[in-house]
């Protein structure tokens, strides 16, 4: 390894130290995955994504089973209380289902996996708060037209990422998920939840072959396609091959953004996840609502 000279003050003393030529930077690695499982037809393809990014990353993968319990109904039972029966329960079903899902990852590869699960606490922030130790989630896209996956919450995804502060990989129900996204698009607005999925994406875009940026119409001047020192940010980074865009609309952001990644044929999109909650509801972002609703490739979100 080449190393260069640096001066180190020791008490009254100064000497001459030794230090690597590259600094890792710990906050741009992925080294904690958490993957959502539940009882639908899409676990596997999350905890395969999961799998195969781990191991890439040389990360600690954990599965967590977490759905919401089955209230059984309110029928007269002899010896059964109310408070027993409102409790809930798991579908059994659906917890045997990930629960093989995983013994059968554990013989892909080198990358162990940790099987946790919930029982009876609520879904939402008891995931969020699980969250919040990992450096990376790959939770699902909800599809309409399975009945299995009516047990989780159907805004579990987005609700996570906003409560869990953390980033996370959308994993579309219908096409296909890749660990090493050759092309990507980043869908770039000056906020802090975008400087977070940015940042987040960061060992992705520096193993793409091609990185796609388009701008939010209220961050660029009529000159600029892009904002002022983005483009260097990225090139500090590593990431030279960046093609830039025509800007968003905002009126029709998300539909812009999805057409794009389909004329660029983008693995993963990249951009921030806005939304609040109001009396309990999540309210999201128009675009942040169609991409999620309408995505058919991943796409790396945060908060």
């Amino acid at each position: 390894m080449i190393q260069r000279n640096a001066t180190a003050v020791t008490g009254s003393k100064v000497k001459d130290v030794q230090l690597p030529s590259t600094m890792p930077d710990p906050s741009m690695s992925i080294r904690s995955i958490l993957v959502h499982l539940d009882g639908s037809t899409h676990a596997e393809a999350r905890l395969h994504l999961g799998h195969q990014l781990a191991q890439l990353h040389d990360a600690v993968l954990t599965a967590l089973f977490a759905v919401t319990p089955q209230y059984l109904p309110l029928l007269p039972l002899e010896g059964d209380s109310l408070a027993s029966r409102m409790a809930g329960r798991i579908d059994p079903g659906h917890r045997a289902h990930a629960h093989e899902l995983v013994e059968r990852a554990r013989s892909w590869g080198k990358v162990s996996v940790e099987w946790l699960e919930l029982s009876g606490e609520p879904v939402i922030p008891s995931f969020a708060r699980r969250a919040m130790s990992a450096d990376l989630l790959v939770l699902g896209q909800r599809d309409p037209a399975d009945a299995a996956a009516f047990d989780v919450p159907g805004d579990f995804a987005e609700a996570v990422i906003i409560d869990g502060g953390r980033p996370a990989v959308v994993v579309p129900f219908a096409g296909s998920a890749t660990p090493q996204p050759k092309t990507v698009l980043v869908a770039w607005k000056s906020t802090p939840e975008c400087a977070r999925a940015l940042a987040a994406s960061l060992p992705l875009l520096r193993a793409a072959s091609k990185v796609h940026l388009v701008c939010a119409s209220d961050n660029v001047d009529e000159g600029f396609p892009a904002p002022v020192k983005l483009i260097p940010y990225l090139h500090l980074h590593g990431i030279d091959h960046v093609h830039e865009h025509r800007r968003l609309d905002d009126s029709g952001a998300g539909r812009e953004i999805l057409a794009l990644a389909s004329e660029t044929a983008a693995d993963l999109i990249v951009m921030g996840c806005y939304g609040h909650t109001r009396a309990r509801e999540l309210v999201l972002g128009g675009a942040s609502r169609i991409v999620l609703d309408s995505m058919r490739v991943p796409v790396l979100m945060a908060h």
